[in-house]
């Protein structure tokens, strides 16, 4: 006997849609409380707390893949199938099932191993890097890669790395980043070499933290932070999260010797702006958040570099910038303090990196995490793998470990997959920005007068307020009318790098 339709939403609980709706809300919740733990470890929590927070982001990560890999989500997925699907439900289908079967494929063990793994391998990660010791970071670095080995494993991909990119940039293969990457391996390294040469060189002198902070706050609200809805804290690496609607979080760290906490914030600003602008409709469900990293890493590298190195911005907000920091940096005015901040000059660490280098140092992580995971490279060889790449791509010697291979976090909480997203995102956010020009006429002038609603709103519409309802490349195809092309940064490097960019 045929199994009987599905009944009509007016059944008891309503719509399988609707009953799979508020089954997955709660784990919406869940994954807002691991970022407010995440906040709360990197911002205030005290050291000796790292153990007992690694058990409890463990449990809670637990829970969320219980509950995505539930029979009971698969059901309601095979029975709303047979609906008739109205606005969002076709888009929340697409994501959950994607999300379920990644969840079924993963055992629930390996899950909280990783997230004990996380939470240890940060902790140790953060006192090894002030210490300059990566031999005490190496046991956490080692378990890391073994779990996440063990993680790409559960996957059938034609290389273990697919399976750790598909995380931050679902369906996206190596090949094709290897693929996009490939111009810019090809003309960047000579083409920095060359601007080097003529560099202005970078900032100097000393800028209190207490006045950075200030300074950072007047650009943050400049641009449009709202302290009834965000937060600034200070962290050993900038990041950001955005634990539920109406709550956004961002970091930065200060540092005396370099002004870094400001093109830092500002980077992170475009995350926590991308999260606080999707449609409010999306909320509590998988729909509720950015597409992908590199589509988010866009956003962040649109407002680090196209706003935060933009002369005419700083022109207008430079009284300000300077009253708060308690004097001009260098004894420079906004056009010579933008110059210094895009100064083409190699240098040690990837968030300090001018934009025309910068994509080098995602080259080299890219070409040390496929190594690690196709096991051409143990991690125990990473500082002389590091060494080696930054004096090829970059021409330029590292001095100690806490500037090579310590200087980033993320390979501390297993985050392999995610660099390569910061260099497609920057060849996007070199696409958008020339279409926001062309749609906002009078752009340069509102960055001046520290009128930013117009870009926000602009890219609120272009790109923020969908969520998850496309998938990437078909974002990215609505946002520019077609695919990803490294073209526009290309040019936008060359005038950098050549100093004819119009200031």
């Amino acid at each position: 006997m045929a199994a009987a339709a599905p009944g009509p939403a007016t059944e008891a609980g309503g719509s399988a849609v609707t009953r799979l709706r508020e089954r997955l809300a709660p784990l919406a919740d869940l994954n807002g409380l691991l970022g407010l733990l995440q906040y709360d470890q990197e911002t205030t929590m005290p050291e000796a707390g790292a153990a007992g927070r690694g058990e409890q982001m463990a449990t809670v990560s637990g829970l969320v893949h219980e509950g995505m890999a539930a029979p009971e989500v698969h059901e309601l997925l095979e029975e709303a199938a047979h609906e008739e699907l109205v606005a969002d439900d076709a888009a929340l289908l697409r994501v959950v099932r994607r999300e379920a079967e990644k969840a079924t494929r993963v055992p629930a063990g390996l899950v909280k191993e990783l997230a004990l793994a996380a939470s240890a391998g940060q902790d140790a990660w953060a006192r090894a890097r002030a210490d300059d010791d990566f031999a005490a970071f190496l046991p956490f670095l080692e378990r890391n890669v073994e779990l996440r080995s063990q993680y790409a494993a559960c996957f059938d991909v034609a290389e273990p790395y697919d399976a750790l990119l598909d995380d931050f940039e679902p369906g996206m293969l190596t090949e094709e980043v290897r693929s996009a990457f490939a111009p810019l391996r090809a003309e960047m390294p000579a083409l920095v070499a060359a601007a080097a040469e003529r560099s202005p060189g970078r900032l100097s002198g000393t800028f209190t933290a207490d006045g950075q902070r200030r300074a950072v706050e007047h650009i943050l609200h400049r641009v449009g932070f709202d302290d009834r809805s965000w937060r600034l804290g200070v962290s050993a690496h900038p990041f950001s999260v955005a634990p539920g609607h109406g709550d956004t979080r961002i970091t930065t760290r200060f540092t005396e010797d370099s002004l870094e906490s400001v093109l830092s914030s500002l980077h992170e600003f475009g995350h926590g702006l991308y999260e606080a602008q999707v449609d409010p409709a999306l909320a509590r469900s998988p729909l509720g958040h950015g597409v992908s990293m590199a589509v988010h890493e866009s956003q962040s590298r649109l407002w680090e570099i196209f706003v935060g190195m933009n002369a005419g911005f700083w022109r207008g907000a430079w009284p300000g910038f300077v009253d708060a920091l308690g004097g001009p940096p260098d004894g420079l005015g906004p056009e010579g303090f933008v110059a210094a901040l895009a100064s083409v000059e190699p240098s040690l660490i990837r968030v300090q990196a001018d934009p025309v280098s910068y994509p080098l140092h995602i080259l080299l992580r890219f070409d040390l995490e496929q190594a690690l995971f196709s096991e051409d490279l143990a991690a125990s060889d990473l500082p002389g793998a590091w060494r080696d790449g930054m004096r090829s791509l970059l021409g330029i010697e590292v001095p100690d470990d806490r500037r090579g291979v310590l200087q980033d976090m993320h390979w501390s909480f297993g985050a392999f997959g995610y660099f390569p997203t910061y260099a497609l995102g920057t060849l996007l956010a070199a696409q958008l920005w020339e279409l926001a020009r062309a749609a906002l006429p009078e752009l340069d002038a509102q960055l001046e007068a520290g009128e930013l609603a117009p870009l926000r709103d602009w890219l609120g519409e272009t790109v923020h307020r969908h969520g998850r309802r496309m998938e990437p490349r078909e974002l990215i195809r609505a946002a520019t009318g077609g695919e990803l092309d490294a073209g526009p940064y290309l040019a936008y490097a060359r005038a950098r790098a050549t100093g004819t960019l119009p200031q």
